[in-house]
């Protein structure tokens, strides 16, 4: 019977809570709004599935549907995610360091943490003159092509850098480091310094500085950087690094 499930149905051995999750993952930087259709082409859910779950998201707040019929994230996902025990202190107590480090270097400021395989970009401040840049706050870069990610994968755990190495490493410009023996000895030189430098390797005319970001027992916990057009960025290093520590010890003195 049509619309009915069969074996091969994509909707089969598919719990509810699977079927919302996987419609909320539809949703990315790239993909921030999305039509039905579109949802049901993603998923791979049946339309009838996909618009009884995203009817019940919409009413619960975790989507919202526009004037013209597609759908975007609700803000009542992102008033549980301010939540988030990891991000929420760290947001609050690095935004006034973040704030004068961006008033002394008119450029991007930027906090992150470790999501999985990526860095996770919780808190921005950018000023509308600065050089465009690809991340976003709530958007994800990848840990060896940016400045954070690289001080988040540097100070990782073995098994993290195995993962990255072993896979095949992204190439966004001519600049970006894809030799994985490369990558261990730039990630071994931001260990030592605590300090990354990234030269056009996201995108072409961006340069940033990163460093860490260590709590109560020093362990690596963020990363700050600032992102600029200037070739010298690296000359930024000494702020930056003050602003680290100065937010690493508010942090550990918060606990």
């Amino acid at each position: 019977m049509k619309g009915c499930e069969t074996a091969n149905s994509p909707d089969r051995g598919r719990t509810v809570i699977s079927r919302a999750l996987a419609i909320l993952g539809t949703f990315t930087t790239d993909r921030p709004q999305l039509t039905l259709a579109q949802i049901c082409r993603q998923t791979g859910l049946r339309h009838a599935t996909a618009h009884r779950i995203v009817g019940e998201l919409a009413a619960w707040g975790a989507l919202e549907r526009k004037p013209g019929g597609a759908y975007v994230v609700g803000l009542r996902l992102w008033e549980l995610g301010a939540l988030n025990p990891r991000a929420l202190p760290l947001r609050v107590l690095a935004m006034p360091v973040m704030e004068d480090l961006h008033a002394a270097t008119r450029q991007h400021v930027q906090l992150a943490v470790l999501q999985g395989t990526d860095a996770l970009v919780v808190e921005r401040i950018s000023t509308a003159h600065a050089v465009p840049i690809v991340s976003q706050v709530g958007g994800r870069v990848p840990l060896h092509a940016s400045a954070v990610g690289k001080i988040l994968l540097a100070h990782g755990d073995e098994t993290l850098l195995d993962t990255i190495v072993g896979k095949r490493l992204s190439r966004f410009t001519p600049a970006t480091i894809t030799d994985p023996g490369e990558l261990r000895v730039t990630l071994a030189e931001c260990r030592r310094t605590g300090v990354a430098i990234v030269r056009e390797e996201m995108s072409r005319g961006t340069y940033s500085v990163a460093t860490r970001i260590t709590d109560s027992k020093d362990r690596v916990v963020a990363a700050l950087s600032v992102i600029g057009a200037d070739p010298a960025t690296q000359r930024l290093i000494p702020a930056v690094v003050v602003a680290g520590r100065s937010i690493s010890r508010d942090l550990r003195s918060a606990r």
